[in-house]
C-alpha cells in the first residue's frame, strides 16, 4: 500500500472523534449525566426510540459533544458525523451535505432538509439558511443520512434536526461566557432559563465577530432566540419558539492555484473586465426573522396530536462582483400529525402516524448593478411563488422485541409561479407545476443477540429545483430545470459489548440518483444549473467507539475515549455530457473519496480535561472534467480546559489550537469556476480561549 494512504490510517490509530451517539463527557458544570447507549434516542422519526434498533443510519451530537468544539462554527462537529462533509468558505459562509449532496450547494445548503425542534428551518423554495443560527444556541443535532422524504418531504441528501434547548437539562440558571482568538476573533453569549411549575423558559444570545484570514472576510452576527414550554399535564404541551439573526459577512472570492499557492491570504483578484472583490465590497447582508408554535395533545392514552405553525421573513442582500442581489423572502406553513399508538406489554408493539406539511414562500429576486457597493440601476426584476406540500403515512411494529419493521409512504407536491416585473412588466404569472410523486421508505432491522443489530432499508428520494436554482445569479428564470429523485439501498450492523463500552456502526449503501442538478457558471462568475443525468453513489461508512479507561472517580485519568470515523465512497456520474463534452464516468465534483476523522478525550482530577481531534480529507476533484483537484489535508485540533464550582457559581475556562500542523488547505472551494478561481484559503495555525459562568 502506498504510504500516502497508509500515513492517514496511522495517524487515526492515535486519535478518536468525538462520540456522535452515546458515551461523550457531559458538562461537568451539572451533575455527571453520562449517556450510555441504551439512553440516547432518536425523534427524527415522529416517535422517541433507542438509536441501537432504528434502522437508518442516524448520528446524535449531544450538547456535550458540541462544547468539545471550539464552539464559533459548527463545521468541527459536523464533520464528525460519517458521510457528512461542512464547509466554511470564510466565517460566516456555509455549506452542508450529505453523502454527496455539496454538489448542488456552492453558495448555501440544499438538498437536505433541515428542522429546528418541529418546525422547517428549509423554505418551499428549497434553501436553508443555516448560518443565521448562532453555534452555541444549539443544543442537540440528529442526521438523518440518506433520501428521507417518507416523512419529510422533498430531499435526496438526508435531514438535519437541530435542537433549540437541551431537553436533559429542565433546571434554572443564569449563564454567560466570552471568548476570543486569532484572527480578531470574539464570541459573547449570555442565557437565562427559568423552570417554575409548569412553564420552562429559555432566553439566549450571542455576538460573534472576526476579521478573517483573508483579505475582505470580515463578520458579524447578533442573534437572539426564544423558547417557551408550557406542560398541560404530564404529556400535553405547547412549545413557543423565535429567533432573531442579522449577519453580515464579507465575501473574499477564489483564488487560482498560483495565487493561492503564492498569497492565499488574497481577496478575488480584478482582471481587465471584471472587478475584485475588495473593490466591489462583495459580502452579505442578511437578516432572519424565524418563529412557530408546537402543540402536542394527547386525545387519549393511545393516540396523540401533533401540530406546528411557523414563519420565516428574510431580508438578503449580495453585493456581487457583477452584480447587486437582493431578495425578500415569506415563508408560513403548518405540519401535523396523528400517531395511533397499539397497546402496551403486547408480542407486537405498532404505532400508526398520518399527517402533512405544507409550505409556501414568496420571494422578491431583484438584480441591479453594482458600482463599487452600492445598488446602481435595475437590470431583472423577478417574483417567484413556490408552494411545496405532502401528506406521509408511516407503520412501525416491533415483533416481540426482536424485529422492528417500520413502513412509511408520502405523496409530495411541489409548484412555483413567476413573474419578470422588469424589464418585462410581466401582468401575469407563469405556472409550472410538477407531477406528484410519491415517496416510500421500507425499512427493517433484527436483533441476532442482545448486543448485535442488523438493518436495511430501501428509500426513495426526489428533490425539486429550488429558488435559487430556478433564478440564479445570472438572471435568467430555467423553467425547463428537472427534479433530481434515486433509489437508495442501504444495509448495516451496530454492534456492543456487554458493559456497553464499546460501540461499532456500520453502513453500506448505493445510491442511483437521476437528473442530478449540476452548477455552472458564466465567463462574468454568474451561476445558472443545468441536469446532469445520473450519477452512482456506493459508499461505506463505520463509527468506533471505545471506553479505554472507564468513567472513574479515583484514578488520575477519569475517564478515556477513542472513537473513530471513516467514510469511503466512489460516487462518479454515469451519463453526462454538456456543451458536447462527455464527462461520464468521471469522479462526482467536489466529494472526496475518503475521510477519517478521530479523536481522544480524557478527564482528569479537579475538573480538568484535554479534548484532540485529528480530520484526513483526500483530495477533491473541483470541476466535471476531473482536470483539477483540491489537495488532500491533515487537520488537528486541540482543546484543554478546568471546570470548577465556587460557591453556587460553576467556572469553566478553556483554550485550544486548530490546524497544528499549519496545512495550506482549502475549505469551500468554488466548483466549476472560470478562470480556475477554485479556492478558498483556510486559516493556517490558529488559537483561541474563554471562559463560561452558570448561576
Amino acid at each position: 500500500m502506498p504510504m500516502a494512504k497508509i500515513y492517514p490510517i496511522l495517524i487515526c490509530m492515535l486519535f478518536s472523534f468525538p462520540c456522535l451517539a452515546q458515551g461523550g463527557y457531559t458538562d461537568s458544570l451539572k451533575h455527571d449525566t453520562t449517556r450510555h447507549l441504551p439512553g440516547v434516542t432518536v425523534r427524527g422519526y415522529l416517535t422517541e426510540q433507542p438509536v441501537l434498533g432504528v434502522p437508518a443510519s442516524v448520528s446524535v451530537i449531544g450538547a456535550a459533544q458540541l462544547k468539545l468544539q471550539p464552539g464559533s462554527s459548527l463545521v468541527p462537529a459536523l464533520n464528525t458525523v460519517p458521510g457528512v462533509r461542512m464547509e466554511e468558505r470564510s466565517p460566516g459562509s456555509y455549506r452542508l451535505s450529505i453523502r454527496g449532496s455539496l454538489l448542488r450547494s456552492p453558495f448555501g445548503v440544499r438538498d437536505v432538509k433541515i428542522y429546528y425542534d418541529e418546525i422547517p428551518l428549509t423554505d418551499a423554495g428549497g434553501n436553508t439558511y443555516l448560518n443565521a443560527i448562532d453555534p452555541n444556541s444549539v443544543q442537540g443535532i440528529e442526521v438523518l443520512k440518506g433520501p428521507d422524504g417518507s416523512l419529510f418531504g422533498a430531499n435526496s441528501g438526508g435531514v438535519v434536526l437541530l435542537n433549540p434547548v437541551n431537553r436533559y437539562n429542565d433546571s434554572s440558571y443564569l449563564a454567560a461566557g466570552l471568548g476570543g482568538g486569532s484572527y480578531g476573533l470574539v464570541r459573547q453569549s449570555a442565557s437565562l432559563q427559568n423552570h417554575s411549575g409548569n412553564n420552562q423558559l429559555n432566553i439566549s444570545e450571542a455576538y460573534q465577530t472576526a476579521a478573517g484570514y483573508r483579505q475582505n472576510s470580515n463578520m458579524d452576527r447578533t442573534y437572539l432566540q426564544a423558547f417557551d414550554k408550557v406542560s398541560f399535564s404530564q404529556k400535553d404541551q405547547l412549545k413557543l419558539m423565535g429567533l432573531y439573526s442579522a449577519l453580515n459577512y464579507e465575501t473574499p472570492g477564489g483564488l487560482t492555484l498560483t495565487q493561492f499557492q503564492s498569497d492565499p491570504q488574497l481577496a478575488r483578484l480584478a482582471t481587465k473586465t471584471i472587478p475584485g472583490s475588495i473593490q466591489q465590497h462583495a459580502g452579505i447582508r442578511q437578516k432572519m426573522l424565524f418563529g412557530g408554535a408546537v402543540n402536542e395533545w394527547h386525545l387519549s392514552e393511545r393516540i396523540r396530536n401533533v401540530t406546528s405553525v411557523f414563519g420565516t421573513y428574510v431580508d438578503f442582500t449580495n453585493p456581487f462582483i457583477t452584480t447587486y442581489n437582493q431578495r425578500y423572502e415569506g415563508t408560513y406553513g403548518l405540519r401535523s400529525y396523528f400517531e395511533w399508538s397499539g397497546k402496551p406489554d403486547t408480542a407486537i408493539n405498532w404505532k400508526v402516524n398520518l399527517g402533512l406539511e405544507w409550505q409556501q414562500t414568496n420571494s422578491d429576486i431583484n438584480s441591479y448593478g453594482n458600482r463599487a457597493g452600492v445598488r446602481d440601476t435595475a437590470q431583472a426584476l423577478d417574483k417567484i411563488h413556490t408552494n411545496q406540500h405532502f401528506i406521509f403515512a408511516r407503520y412501525l411494529a416491533d415483533f416481540n422485541q426482536k424485529l422492528h419493521l417500520e413502513a412509511a409512504l408520502s405523496l409530495n407536491f411541489y409548484n412555483y409561479q413567476f413573474r419578470n416585473v422588469f424589464p418585462n412588466n410581466e401582468a401575469l404569472f407563469t405556472n409550472r407545476t410538477f407531477t406528484p410523486q410519491l415517496m416510500p421508505r421500507i425499512a427493517l432491522s433484527y436483533q441476532l443477540t442482545n448486543n448485535f443489530i442488523w438493518r436495511a432499508s430501501v428509500s426513495r428520494g426526489y428533490s425539486t429545483p429550488t429558488t435559487t436554482e430556478i433564478r440564479p445569479t445570472d438572471q435568467v428564470v430555467n423553467n425547463s430545470l428537472k427534479a433530481e429523485d434515486g433509489w437508495n439501498y442501504e444495509t448495516g450492523a451496530r454492534l456492543r459489548n456487554a458493559d456497553e463500552s464499546i460501540f461499532l456502526d456500520a453502513s453500506v449503501f448505493y445510491y442511483d440518483l437521476h437528473n442530478a442538478i449540476v452548477p455552472q457558471q458564466n465567463a462574468n462568475g454568474t451561476a445558472y444549473y443545468v441536469n446532469a443525468g445520473d450519477t452512482h453513489q456506493p459508499g461505506f461508512e463505520v463509527y468506533f467507539s471505545n471506553w479505554l479507561i472507564r468513567r472513574n472517580s479515583s484514578n488520575f485519568i477519569r475517564g478515556l475515549q477513542f472513537n473513530l470515523s471513516v467514510t469511503l465512497d466512489k460516487f462518479t456520474f454515469a451519463n453526462y455530457n454538456e456543451n458536447g463534452v462527455n464527462y461520464s464516468g468521471n469522479k462526482l465534483t467536489g466529494v472526496p473519496e475518503q475521510v477519517f476523522v478521530s479523536s481522544l478525550q480524557a478527564r482528569l482530577p479537579n475538573g480538568f480535561y484535554l479534548f484532540a481531534q485529528y480530520n484526513y480529507t483526500s483530495k477533491l476533484p473541483l470541476n466535471d472534467a476531473n482536470t483539477a483537484f483540491a489537495g488532500a489535508y491533515h487537520l488537528i485540533q486541540f482543546k484543554g480546559g478546568w471546570e470548577h464550582r465556587w460557591g453556587k457559581a460553576r467556572l469553566s475556562f478553556y483554550a485550544g489550537a486548530d490546524n497544528l500542523l499549519n496545512q495550506k488547505y482549502s475549505l469551500g472551494n468554488d466548483l466549476n469556476a472560470v478562470g480556475n478561481r477554485y479556492y478558498n484559503a483556510a486559516a493556517p495555525r490558529n488559537y483561541y480561549a474563554g471562559m463560561n459562568v452558570m448561576f
